[in-house]
């Protein structure tokens, strides 16, 4: 692995004006992708339902209908848990016939959106998910969320 400070996707985002911070974010999320067995892209969403972050995705109009479905499920989940009193979102698995798609809380409402295929085991993946919140969450501020969104959308 490289320096968490060197993002190596540079097809989706320019990183030279990108704080430390955010590059390290784009690392981590890179690194649960290339190396989570089973995982095939990932994203992050911010609690406004905007794509904040995407992995190694080529296609960024997939990352952002990804990052509506993303918000959508989350905003269901949600919705759920609060008629249930359930307390706050852990994960979201939907299971389909070819893979999954789970979503984790991160932090300051933003998710974590994970496709995977069938190959993945399930209880790997929601370990690294959980990692990869503990690691990055804490970083999460206001400012640091509004950053990966307008580099994300450039």
């Amino acid at each position: 692995m490289t320096s968490p400070h060197v993002h190596e996707n540079l097809d989706h985002q320019s990183h030279g004006d990108l704080s430390p911070e955010a590059r390290t974010f784009n690392w981590l999320l890179d690194s649960f992708t290339s190396g989570t067995a089973g995982v095939l892209e990932a994203i992050a969403v911010s609690s406004d339902g905007l794509l904040m972050a995407m992995s190694a995705i080529k296609d960024r109009s997939n990352a952002e209908r990804l990052a509506a479905v993303v918000s959508g499920m989350t905003s269901l989940a949600g919705g759920a848990a609060s008629w249930y009193a359930l307390g706050g979102l852990n994960r979201v698995v939907v299971d389909m016939a070819e893979g999954y798609l789970l979503i984790s809380a991160i932090s300051s409402g933003s998710v974590l959106g994970v496709v995977a295929d069938r190959s993945a085991n399930l209880g790997t993946v929601a370990y690294e998910m959980t990692l990869f919140a503990g690691r990055a969450g804490g970083a999460l501020t206001p400012r640091l969320i509004a950053e990966l969104k307008n580099s994300v959308q450039q």
